[in-house]
């Protein structure tokens, strides 16, 4: 580090490096304080306060932003993000405190030194991305770069636009073109940003008969072009994709360029997978990009780069319609945001550069080969030979056996049904999905919802690969613990007919059916004031399903217990998550309706015990006031006056009678205490009744677990069995001396009597008994007198 500060020739460069390098390192280290130095943070830091009057020190305020960053987080990932940012990091940070230092020059060196930046960067990027003669745009919103491109083309198609305004578009609407698969609220952006109403908007199918669901219907976009026109319109822009926001399917961008070709409409397309241009092979749909009029790059997140702008690159020739639509500016702020992506590219080079992305779509091409020897498992991307996204999705049959699930239903089944099925496989996705991005948070996995196909999983290694760091042992590590969750799922789909079954035969429990539940079931206990038919809060039911869960919870068996629905609206049920081969269903809803049922009768009783108590201590107050009047009549009125009892208790004293109560608790009533005063001992009363309890008395093997089944086998108990009892009579037949020691017999035990101490007290037994023959009869042996 010295030898670098000294090739640099300002100091106040220098000192910039030094000083973000040591506030970085201070954030990062952050995660790093124990837990006694996080009890000691003050709670009042979120709050805000007036400013105080003297200055503080920068430790103290970096300590501040680390408090404010790291005080109430909780999620492990953008932890990971924030401690791997690396040297590459600090390159791309130090740009934006560089952007804020060179503003400070004067004039004339600060234009010189952006232009630099932002030739440099706008060349680099074009040759990268096969994008020749284009211009550059740099925003921090991804979607910013296409308002200005709307705006460029208003502009080019309107020529009074800047005079007239709004007029001109009246008279001849714009129309924008965009795919049913765009990303959700671009258009809306796009009509608040450019001041248009939505019937501007055209949104064009994708193809439902032939091609990929996720692409753009190129013949209904045509004729939609075409009905515009004939209706007084102007078809302004096209927006295609390269890789669709939710599974990455890319439009055929050479029949959509020839399209706009004909008809003079501004070509834009954005994608992740544009992001391949900078490879070797690059399919034709994807090639077909470099044609079109501008695209948006986002290599922030290819590339691994924090708080990089994202980039829009356009073919325009004149300058003075780009400056209207804020393409170009003159402010040098403007020209500054390439500064972070200008140092990063640097720093990188063009080999790691296109490394990193390669490695990324080598990624998914592992993925996806691993998957296709998975059994139920299905992969919704397959066209492209290397896609750079893998969408994939969990089904109870495998993908060769029989259609996709839900997706085309059969005509003899109820919609009700399609609908219920449909949800019971999504449920099971959001929870296999859940799963791996605990067991693999490498893998940067998300969960994504279709209209058609459902829930799914998407593998994206072009936007998480480089700041999760991704490597080809995580792939398959992802694809092992698919395969392992894999029978857990079959298993659970397979025990809810029975679990159902089990609960429709048992008295007292419900089955409810919720398709939303990824687990075996969900059911729910009626106790006897439950009202049936209605969904009104049921105070003793939430009671007894909360002590049910707790109880469920103590067995620590391996399935999951949640009580719910979320709703108060809807009673307590007890929803049971996903079971293994070896679970035992009998057993669990056996077990779920006894433990109910002695919750509620437990409740029961001390609700009677309760009232029996509040009845015994009024009879109490009643007998207790009766002894009162007793003696006082007994004693006498003379007797209760201070100064004259006493005297009286002194010439005649009264020998009182212990009179005293008890209270009874299991019998439930009063009883005298006299029994106790005069035999000294206190009474046991009537036994108290026993605790209700279940008839189920399984026996488990040293070390099962509740709700298993036991790992031996019908013939192998009964072998053992016989086994034992052919043991038993040989033992019988055998004398004790005859027999030999076992290992485990009680002889061999310390402090156990030997076959030799059998013998001699056999021996004295016999002449113990000779003795007492020979003696006369009715005559005591003396050791008895």
């Amino acid at each position: 580090m010295d030898a670098s500060q000294e090739k640099v020739a300002d100091p106040t460069l220098a000192e910039m490096g030094e000083n973000l390098k040591e506030a970085v390192k201070m954030l990062e280290d952050s995660r790093r304080i124990t837990e006694e130095e996080n009890g000691k943070k003050l709670l009042s830091g979120d709050i805000p306060g007036p400013l105080p009057d003297r200055g503080e020190d920068m430790v103290n305020i970096l300590q501040l932003v680390q408090n404010l960053m790291h005080g109430d987080e909780d999620e492990e990932p953008q932890d990971a993000r924030i401690r791997s940012l690396g040297e590459l990091g600090h390159i791309a940070l130090l740009g934006h405190s560089l952007g804020a230092y060179i503003s400070t020059l004067d004039k004339e060196k600060l234009r010189k030194l952006t232009t630099r930046i932002l030739s440099d960067t706008t060349l680099w990027l074009c040759r990268i991305f096969r994008y020749e003669n284009g211009c550059a745009y740099f925003h921090e919103d991804e979607r910013e770069g296409l308002a200005k491109i709307c705006r460029l083309a208003i502009h080019s198609h309107y020529e009074d636009f800047v005079v007239d305004g709004f007029n001109v578009l009246y008279n001849k609407k714009p129309v924008i073109y965009l795919s049913a698969a765009a990303r959700p609220g671009l258009g809306q952006y796009l009509c608040n940003q450019l001041g248009l109403p939505f019937p501007c908007l055209s949104r064009v199918p994708c193809n439902t008969m032939f091609g990929s669901q996720h692409q753009m219907d190129v013949a209904l976009l045509e004729k939609l072009i075409k009905d515009d026109i004939e209706r007084g319109k102007l078809p302004l822009l096209l927006v295609a994709n390269a890789g669709t926001a939710a599974v990455g399917h890319t439009d055929k961008i050479g029949r959509l360029k020839e399209l706009c070709e004909q008809h003079g409409i501004w070509l834009h397309v954005e994608g992740v997978n544009l992001a391949t241009l900078a490879l070797g092979y690059v399919s034709s749909s994807v090639l077909a990009a470099t044609k079109c009029d501008s695209l948006t790059l986002t290599p922030g997140p290819w590339l691994g780069l924090p708080a990089v702008p994202a980039v829009t690159l356009y073919k325009h020739d004149d300058p003075a319609l780009t400056l209207v639509a804020g393409l170009t500016s003159n402010k040098p702020a403007d020209k500054l945001r390439a500064l972070p992506l200008w140092l990063s590219l640097q720093y990188l080079g063009l080999d790691v550069t296109v490394n990193r992305i390669k490695h990324a779509c080598k990624l998914s091409q592992r993925l996806q080969e691993g998957l296709k020897k998975v059994n139920h498992i299905k992969i919704l991307v397959e066209e492209e030979l290397s896609p750079p996204v893998v969408v994939f999705r969990f089904l109870p049959e495998p993908p060769g056996s029989d259609p996709v699930p839900n997706a085309v239903p059969a005509p003899n089944m109820a919609p009700s049904t399609v609908s219920r099925e449909r949800h019971s496989c999504d449920a099971l996705n959001r929870w296999l999905g859940e799963q791996l991005k605990q067991l693999v948070p490498e893998s940067g996995l998300t969960i994504i919802d279709l209209e058609v196909e459902g829930v799914c999983l998407k593998f994206s290694p072009l936007m998480t690969a480089a700041a999760l760091r991704t490597q080809g042992d995580d792939v398959d590590q992802l694809v092992s613990c698919i395969q392992s969750q894999l029978p857990v799922l079959t298993c659970t789909l397979r025990l809810r007919e029975e679990f159902k079954q089990a609960v429709a035969g048992t008295a007292g429990l419900l089955h409810v059916d919720d398709p939303n539940w990824p687990g075996i079931g969900v059911v729910r206990y009626e106790h006897a004031t439950d009202d049936k038919n209605s969904l009104k809060l049921d105070p003793e039911g939430e009671k007894i399903h909360a002590g049910l869960l707790k109880k469920l919870n103590e067995l620590e068996s391996d399935l999951t217990f949640k009580i719910g629905p979320e709703y108060k609206s809807m009673k307590s049920c007890i929803y049971i998550g996903m079971a293994s081969d070896d679970t035992d269903v009998s057993e669990l809803v056996e077990t779920i309706a006894v433990t109910a049922r002695e919750i509620e009768e437990n409740s029961r009783l001390l609700e009677n015990m309760t009232e029996v108590v509040r009845k015994g201590i009024q009879e109490a107050q009643v007998q207790l006031q009766k002894a009162n009047e007793e003696r006082l009549l007994e004693e006498g009125v003379l007797r209760q006056i201070p100064v004259v009892g006493s005297v009286l208790n002194w010439f005649s004293p009264v020998q009182p009678s212990q009179k005293g109560r008890t209270f009874n608790l299991t019998a439930g009533s009063l009883e005298s205490t006299e029994h106790t005063y005069v035999y000294k001992v206190q009474g046991t009363g009537v036994t108290p009744p026993q605790t209700p309890s279940g008839t189920r008395t399984k026996q488990r093997l040293p070390g099962q677990k509740p709700f298993k089944r036991s790992l031996r086998s019908s013939d192998a108990l009964s072998e053992t069995s016989s086994v034992s009892h052919t043991e038993d009579l040989e033992k019988v037949e055998l004398g004790p001396e005859q027999r030999a020691p076992e290992a485990n017999s009680p002889e061999q035990h310390p402090g156990a009597p030997t076959p030799q101490d059998a013998k001699r007290t056999g021996a004295f037994q016999n002449r113990v008994q000779g003795s007492e023959d020979d003696r006369p009869q009715g005559e005591e042996p003396e050791s008895l007198r």
